[in-house]
């Protein structure tokens, strides 16, 4: 096991940010940690890194009890913030440099380190460049950099690709999957649901403190009610009956969006059911014309609304 954390409580006075959460991360897995802004995440990633003390509970990491003074199981641990946290006084070179040089004392290893570190995230034609003539992708690139040169077992990513470009966010996607390809074990955390789909082979959804949900993608979305969902672009001007669609059968909801250049009728069912061709003959026969039709099953992002709620967080 590499991280093993059981009933881990947290308080800030009376306010409760971790109520027994227990969570396991396994060698060589991208585990996605997930849940609204204020569910505990962050506060968990701190208690664990040993940056935050907790009321109760345990943490152990790689087998041993994690403590602020464990400097042996820190040497194995990179931390990649959602803050970009780099010296900006300092070059692309000298900033990946100053933070390996806290793991490796030894300059050729370090050298050779840092090196490797600024061909692995692509920063070969920066390395001059001081931090503020960086775009927003390169200073997250930068920023991973320095959180990874020293080849850590076990590395925390936070928001990794928050604000960047797609090319940027693909990049950083493909870095994740090579470091785990190499040995690597992840804890990543995301909003952006489809970037945990592509990257996490197993996911945790934790909410106001606790693990509510966890498993692969798959399993995860066999929990929801949700299945199929529909979306038919409509192109003639005739009402449609919403009612003679929410009566088929397994029908969660029928939606008629209304846009500028055409409408979109969005139908969702209930897992396990099927309702396009009878969502497509209802339809025909009431003479309503039709643009593009496509089915999609559920994403992360309904297993996540669903669980955790659509209400508004802070």
């Amino acid at each position: 096991m590499v991280v093993e954390v059981s009933n881990l409580v947290k308080k800030y006075g009376s306010l409760t940010a971790l109520d027994g959460f227990s969570m396991e991360l396994h060698q060589g897995e991208v585990l996605g940690l997930l849940g609204p802004n204020g569910s505990g995440k962050t506060t968990a990633i701190n208690c664990i890194l040993s940056l935050l003390s907790f009321e109760s509970g345990s943490i152990k990491i790689f087998d041993k009890e994690m403590s602020p003074d464990a400097y042996d199981i820190k040497r194995d641990i990179g931390v990649v913030m959602q803050n970009v946290a780099v010296f900006d006084e300092l070059t692309v070179y000298e900033n990946i440099d100053y933070f390996c040089g806290l793991y490796i004392t030894d300059k050729k290893e370090r050298k050779k380190a840092v090196e490797g570190a600024i061909e692995f995230t692509g920063l070969e034609d920066y390395r001059k460049f001081l931090p503020k003539k960086l775009s927003g992708g390169l200073l997250r690139r930068l920023n991973i950099a320095c959180g990874i040169a020293h080849k850590p077992k076990l590395i925390f990513l936070d928001e990794p690709t928050v604000a960047v470009d797609p090319q940027s966010r693909n990049a950083i996607l493909e870095g994740i999957l090579k470091l785990n390809a190499t040995g690597a074990t992840v804890l990543y955390t995301s909003h952006y649901m489809e970037e945990v789909e592509q990257i996490c082979s197993r996911i945790i959804i934790m909410d106001k403190g606790k693990v509510i949900a966890s498993g692969t993608k798959d399993e995860l979305k066999g929990m929801i009610k949700a299945g199929e969902k529909i979306t038919v672009e409509i192109l003639s001007e005739a009402e449609i009956d919403l009612e003679a669609i929410k009566i088929m059968p397994g029908i969660l909801s029928v939606e008629l969006k209304q846009e500028t250049s055409s409408n979109h009728l969005v139908i969702k069912s209930e897992r396990g059911t099927n309702n396009l061709a009878a969502v497509i003959k209802y339809l025909t026969g009431v003479n309503i014309e039709t643009g593009r039709i496509y089915s999609e099953p559920p994403t992360l992002n309904d297993v996540f609304l669903e669980i955790t709620g659509k209400h508004l967080r802070d």
